[in-house]
């Protein structure tokens, strides 16, 4: 029987990016996503769950169509991919349990109902992780995940910039061969950004996220990149995750408190424009972390597939 986590955890994880684009905005031609009042940029909290969705997908190697695991156990199939069909993935839980569905509805029993929502936690590392809205066609409940994220920020302000390519060749024969067309690629030169998040023990009790889960969600954060790499996506690193954990379920210092004592400073002077990691210095004021805290700063954490 695997156990839900039993302490809260408060988190701050650090990434850049150069010369790409970290999050495009499709309202905005795809350009780098900013908060138009600072110029900062920004990385939106579902951009990180896809990457962290596409690394566990990839190193657990479950299939959609796998064996369901027993009561009691967690498997690691992902439930938001693409192409996937929703309806069809939560009637599994239906047909697990041999019951009859009704569109919208969840089964007229408590217990029934619960089946079919633990069976999905159980099944699906991203429900039991970050939660779902499993309401719609075939009802399976809905889920208020563990795991939450705030958007990314970057540290200074960025700059989105666009650049013209062409491609050499042409799409028919019929075309003019010498004709080339023409398109845009949206980057910026350097970004470094702050992500913040959360883990609840209680909701974790719900979804039965265990420890075994947490620290696979602290292997995909600081490895996520490298098997995401993109012409488009530029060089995006993984630099540091500084992770605190409360002794209580409940916590024992504000989230804020915590997250003030990480600061990122400029390691150049004024006006000079930060173009690497090297360009800030990341500081940790470990004196001033509340009893019932603890602190552990990962530079890296090496893939378990």
């Amino acid at each position: 029987m695997t156990e839900p986590i039993k302490n809260r955890y408060d988190f701050v994880f650090i990434c850049d990016v150069k010369n790409g684009n970290p999050n495009g905005d499709p309202d905005a031609g795809n350009l780098p996503r900013i908060d138009p009042e600072t110029g900062r940029g920004i990385i939106s909290d579902v951009c990180i769950k896809r990457k962290i969705r596409n690394y566990v997908d990839l190193v657990k190697g479950c299939s959609i169509d796998d064996p369901d695991v027993d009561d009691g156990e967690l498997g690691y199939k992902i439930y938001v991919q693409e192409g996937a069909v929703l309806n069809e993935r939560n009637e599994m839980a239906y047909k697990h349990y041999g019951l009859k569905p009704v569109d919208k509805k969840l089964p007229k029993k408590l217990e029934d109902q619960r089946k079919v929502t633990h069976f999905m936690c159980d099944n699906f590392y991203d429900i039991r992780t970050f939660g779902a809205v499993m309401t719609t066609g075939r009802n399976c409940g809905q889920v208020r995940g563990p795991v939450q994220l705030c958007f990314g920020e970057s540290v200074d302000p960025v700059a989105p910039l666009e650049m013209s390519i062409t491609r050499m060749a042409a799409t028919e024969e019929r075309e003019n061969k010498d004709n080339k067309t023409m398109g845009r690629k949206q980057y910026i030169p350097y970004g470094l950004y702050r992500i913040e998040g959360f883990v609840s023990a209680p909701l974790a009790e719900r979804t039965g996220f265990s420890q075994a889960d947490l620290n696979l969600l602290w292997e995909a954060l600081m490895n996520m990149f490298e098997i995401d790499r993109s012409a488009s996506r530029g060089l995006m690193t993984s630099r540091k995750l500084i992770v605190f954990k409360h002794e209580s379920r409940l916590g024992n210092a504000p989230a804020e408190r915590l997250f003030d004592l990480v600061r990122i400073e400029r390691a150049i002077p004024d006006g000079q424009e930060a173009r690497s990691y090297v360009d800030y210095r990341v500081a940790l004021d470990e004196g001033s972390i509340p009893d019932g805290v603890e602190v552990e700063v990962f530079d890296y954490i090496a893939p378990s597939a």
